[in-house]
């Protein structure tokens, strides 16, 4: 590694180091917002498919529970909507960062 390019990493470093000390307020209101929209973004379709599920046992009782699906249809959709929520951010992070070592 020549000292040019090790000298451009350590600038590099030190940039980004520095932007992540005047944001680190922010950092943290980011993090606790994001963890409430991934919470809220699995409880509210599991809560509603129980929900569903509960109306449709009451009109269909049966052999088979409807809660009990539909509460698990609910889950797989929230943990699939917070994971889309969590890596739309996570690219936008990597984006910025690639960005701001230009």
């Amino acid at each position: 590694m020549s000292n040019e390019s090790f000298s451009r990493e350590i600038a590099a470093k030190a940039a980004r180091k520095s932007k992540a000390h005047r944001n680190s307020a922010q950092g943290v209101w980011f993090g606790l917002g994001m963890m409430g929209l991934v919470g809220w973004s699995v409880v509210v379709p599991t809560l509603l498919g129980a929900a569903f599920g509960i109306w449709l046992d009451k009109r269909n009782p049966g052999q088979l529970s409807w809660t009990l699906t539909f509460l698990v249809i609910g889950l797989l959709l929230g943990c699939l909507n917070a994971w889309h929520w969590v890596s739309k951010e996570d690219k936008e992070m990597r984006d910025e960062q690639e960005n701001g070592d230009d």
